[in-house]
């Protein structure tokens, strides 16, 4: 880690904002780490900013909308600051989105941060985005906002699916190797974390930079004591091996929970998409998770409104999801990103067409979850309670309303006195709280530790 000199940002204040996805979490919370080495301080409410830090997303256009949004408005909040922005968003340079001390850091030299800081106070510098491809990885292993830990394996991606900007800001698949992320899982066991969410940008990709597979990696994290829980964030179907469902469900510590992309439900859409897999292969993926991990929750994410996307073709994709035994859609719109190959893609859906089919999913996906929770409702299932939010509301004269996740990721809620953040619960499930999306829950008998 580069420790940059006590003379220089030592007592400054610093904000962080993120957008987007587990993984661009988990590299914020390691500038932090970083910038706190080297003695900058966490700004309070209020409090004026030396530094602001935004990691940003740009898989849609209202995710680049949003990046701009926070850039500008922490440069009003903070106009003497300097605007650290990195992740997946490319600013335009002129005039400087931030001011004109603004810094703008590639996945290259993300890890390069508090030096770039150091050198640069009060100057604008530009490093062009996406130039993430030498084969470097910068670890990331951090706390989330509550209780778990997310540990960055890999980076990058080589798909170049043609609706996605992605390879171009993050650059090529690479990883750290499995002794390294094994002693960063260890140190957040040291650390008190019980829970391990495995981040990437293709995360079943892991292994291009060390020759080491990923269900080698599977395998030695599960041997980390300390650790209870480890869940994959995303992998791709054609990357989810027969052997890395046998051992999620053999294993002492992987949870029965999965997130697959299927992005569309209809093998032309599909195509035009570029994607590794057709129809037939996922619902043969799905149905063989399902044959090994009865009680797997399976969540899947879904484009709709792709350039090529007819009528026809959107009901057929539908129609798919409706049969597919999974417990959630996580929908997106498609958006015109500049440079990908979808834009050659004849028959442009408009907006309205969009929304609507969007909002077609979105109640196929609570249909889903509904069926899924219902499952379980009235058995006991071990839950990890969250760190409480100070926002949490109180029942009763002292009584806390805490929420976690069971093993089969069911969102629960249950009111206690207070000082079961960080254990993992059995708790009987109760009835929807249809406000929340949770199922009530119960403290069913004594806590395991």
């Amino acid at each position: 880690m580069y420790l940059c000199s006590v003379n220089t940002l030592k007592g400054k204040k610093a904000v962080y904002h993120t957008l987007g996805c587990k993984l661009n979490f988990a590299e914020t919370s390691t500038i932090q780490k970083q910038l706190e080495a080297a003695g900058v301080e966490t700004a309070k409410n209020g409090e004026a900013a030396d530094i602001c830090i935004v990691n940003t997303c740009s898989v849609t256009e209202v995710a680049d909308s949003k990046s701009r949004q926070a850039i500008s408005k922490l440069h009003r909040k903070h106009p003497d600051a300097v605007i650290v922005v990195t992740g997946c968003y490319r600013p335009p340079l002129t005039p400087p989105l931030g001011g004109e001390n603004s810094l703008f850091v590639d996945a290259k030299h993300k890890g390069d941060i508090p030096k770039l800081i150091e050198e640069t106070m009060g100057a604008q510098i530009s490093l062009p985005l996406g130039e993430g491809r030498d084969g470097s990885f910068s670890p990331a292993c951090a706390r989330g906002e509550r209780t778990r830990f997310f540990l960055k394996v890999q980076d990058g991606c080589d798909y170049f699916c043609t609706y996605c900007t992605i390879p171009f800001a993050r650059g090529r698949s690479r990883n750290g190797s499995i002794a390294s992320l094994v002693r960063q899982a260890e140190e957040a066991a040291q650390q008190g974390g019980k829970e391990i969410v495995l981040t990437g940008v293709n995360t079943g990709d892991f292994g291009k930079t060390t020759g080491e597979r990923f269900i080698d990696l599977l395998q030695a994290l599960d041997k980390v004591e300390g650790i209870k829980r480890y869940r994959i964030s995303s992998i791709e179907p054609n990357l989810l091996t027969e052997d890395i469902i046998r051992f999620c469900a053999e294993s002492r510590a992987f949870m029965p929970h999965f997130h697959i992309p299927l992005q569309s439900g209809s093998d032309e859409v599909l195509r035009l998409m570029r994607r590794r897999y057709d129809t037939k292969f996922f619902r043969e993926k799905v149905e063989e998770v399902l044959r090994y991990i009865p009680d797997a929750f399976i969540g899947v994410d879904v484009i709709v409104g792709m350039r090529g996307e007819t009528d026809a073709l959107f009901a057929e994709s539908l129609n798919f999801m409706q049969a597919l035994p999974v417990s959630q859609y996580h929908v997106f719109s498609y958006s015109e990103r500049p440079g990908t190959k979808a834009l050659q893609i004849p028959g442009k859906v408009s907006p309205e067409q969009k929304h609507e089919r969007s909002q077609q999913v979105l109640k196929l996906s609570d249909e889903k979850l509904h069926t899924y929770y219902n499952i379980y409702k009235g058995q006991t299932r071990p839950v990890l309670i969250e760190k409480a939010s100070p926002k949490t509301p109180l029942r009763g004269e002292k009584s806390r309303v805490l929420h976690g996740f069971t093993d089969n990721y069911i969102r629960v809620e249950v009111s206690h006195m207070g000082g079961l953040e960080g254990s993992i619960v059995p708790i009987r499930l109760g009835e929807w709280n249809e406000a929340r999306d949770k199922l009530t829950g119960e403290i069913n008998c004594q806590i395991v530790k």
